[in-house]
């Protein structure tokens, strides 16, 4: 067997490890299902800074996105290395301090439970549990990216891969939760750290001639590489999708469970700013690491590898695989790579298991006075019941994206994450910035984006299809049988806004009169 992979094993068996020793460390102080959703102990706000900057990186930052990257070069770079990081760093600090404060008053545990507590409306509460079953997608797009990295560094078969990491990373959140999530996300942003230096550092070699060097370079593979836009990538193909729809995207992204609510896992008030500080600034290394997309078409300039297409979702783990294949220090150097990846992974998939299966318990069952009844002991193993059953629908999710991708698993993802943060994000500014709780505005506001989101994405792209019906500027994004999700969520989100403000100052003005 080839020393490269039989290091990959031995490397890959000890980080397993380590992650369960920490597991079963914060596991132990677990007693109900508040310890699990928000955790017990005094963590130091740097750690949870650490925490957040990993949770927000997932496996499409450093795996999926560098892969658009290499498709459609720098306009690819500035959605997702630019407009995007922009408007989610700004936003992140604008909500995180009233929303972690009114959330710690409230004693929330969930996305769900603070919403449904802000508006005081059991009903609104449930609704949003029921629509993060979206969330479902974001685990699926992970773990098609991890499962491609890992095969590909072991040389196995990908759904074997996938179904030994879908029994791995579930099977320890069953029992891990919040506290051995800020020990397991700490480890991961650090050696993410180390490898997001390592991908951008990696192509220093296209850069002895300079950027105008390597702007030759690829120009010469393919001149649209260096474009502002282009024209004929299904996501890229002018600046209102490049800027403003990830703008508007970005904005939206903080509002996922497994991001906002960490915020609550600091105990006091004073250690927000710190908490904060932490993150941005890890954060927007993360967010750099999509330039080693540019880095992988120069190595494939075909986009082809042994006789074969590189998909987008496996560009990267391509490029890995390839550039530090050679030598002690490089193979050295690739292993650490390789575990950073997967730590990008586990990072994002740990937030989302424990997100998803606390709303589900706590938001949706909870409901039930037979399950209210039950011990915290027996709550906890209900949610594990949730947990593995989660763990069933993502394998056979992801067995699919694996073997009949449509462009990107990012594409299938989006389309999930996308509707669920476009029904949330203005239920949560009105909560935020607003004094009254107006369920009509917020409720409201979530039914629009609901409609209008799956309506852009599936019924207009329809009607011009099959139809002839024109909807002006919008066609340009519906024409092709791969629509981006970042439009159907900035038409959403647009739409919503309107409608949470318009009923919003419509029963102001009533309470004002009523008043009078």
């Amino acid at each position: 067997m080839n020393p490269q992979i039989i290091a990959t094993w031995i490397v890959i068996i000890l980080y397993a490890a380590l992650i369960l020793y920490f597991v079963v460390k914060g596991a132990m102080r677990i007693k109900d299902m508040k310890d699990y959703a928000v955790g017990n102990m005094n963590f130091s706000p740097a750690f949870v800074g650490l925490s957040l900057a990993a949770a927000m990186t997932s496996a499409a930052t450093f795996v999926i996105n560098p892969g658009f990257i290499a498709n459609y070069g720098i306009s690819g770079l500035l959605s997702y290395g630019v407009f995007f990081p922009i408007a989610s760093l700004v936003s992140l600090i604008v909500l995180t301090k009233s929303f972690r404060r009114y959330g710690s008053a409230n004693k929330a545990l969930s996305l769900a439970s603070w919403l449904g507590s802000r508006y005081q409306s059991s009903g609104y509460r449930l609704f949003i549990a029921i629509l993060s079953a979206l969330l479902i997608t974001f685990i699926v797009l992970i773990l098609v990216a991890v499962t491609k990295v890992i095969a590909n560094a072991l040389a196995i078969n990908e759904v074997y891969t996938l179904a030994f990491f879908v029994v791995f990373v579930f099977g320890y959140m069953m029992f891990g939760g919040a506290n051995s999530m800020v020990y397991t996300n700490t480890i991961q942003a650090m050696i993410m750290i180390v490898v997001a230096i390592i991908l951008i550092g990696s192509g220093y070699k296209y850069l002895t001639d300079g950027f105008s060097g390597l702007a030759d370079r690829l120009s010469a593979i393919d001149p649209l590489l260096l474009g502002a836009t282009y024209p004929t990538s299904p996501l890229f193909r002018d600046m209102f999708e490049i800027m403003v729809a990830q703008m508007v995207v970005g904005a939206a992204v903080v509002c996922q469970p497994h991001i906002i609510t960490k915020s609550l896992l600091l105990k006091n008030e004073s250690d927000v700013n710190k908490y904060l500080i932490t993150a941005v600034i890890i954060q927007s290394l993360f967010f750099s690491v999509v330039i080693a997309g540019l880095w992988a078409r120069m190595e494939f300039p075909d986009l082809m590898l042994n006789g074969k297409p590189l998909g987008v979702d496996g560009v990267i783990s391509a490029y890995v695989i390839k550039v530090f294949a050679s030598g002690f220090v490089a193979i050295a150097i690739g292993l650490v790579v390789i575990i950073g990846l997967i730590s990008a992974g586990l990072s994002t998939i740990e937030g989302l298991i424990q997100s998803l299966s606390t709303t589900i318990t706590n938001d949706i069952l909870m409901r039930f006075k037979s399950v209210q009844a039950l011990t915290d002991k027996k709550q906890i193993q209900m949610n594990r019941i949730i947990i593995g059953a989660m763990a069933i629908i993502a394998f056979i999710l992801s067995r699919e994206q694996l073997l009949h991708p449509k462009l990107s698993v990012a594409i299938f993802a989006q389309n999930g994450v996308y509707s669920f943060f476009s029904i949330v994000f203005v239920p949560i500014l009105l909560g935020i910035f607003t004094k009254n709780k107006n369920q009509t505005a917020a409720i409201g506001a979530s039914i629009v984006a609901l409609v209008m989101y799956f309506t852009t994405y599936y019924l207009l792209p329809y009607l011009l299809t099959s139809h002839g019906i024109s909807f002006g500027f919008m066609d340009t994004y519906m024409k092709d049988k791969i629509q981006n999700p970042a439009i159907s969520a900035t038409v959403a989100i647009t739409f919503s806004l309107l409608a949470g403000l318009l009923l919003h100052f419509k029963e102001a003005r009533q309470l004002q009169k009523a008043s009078n």
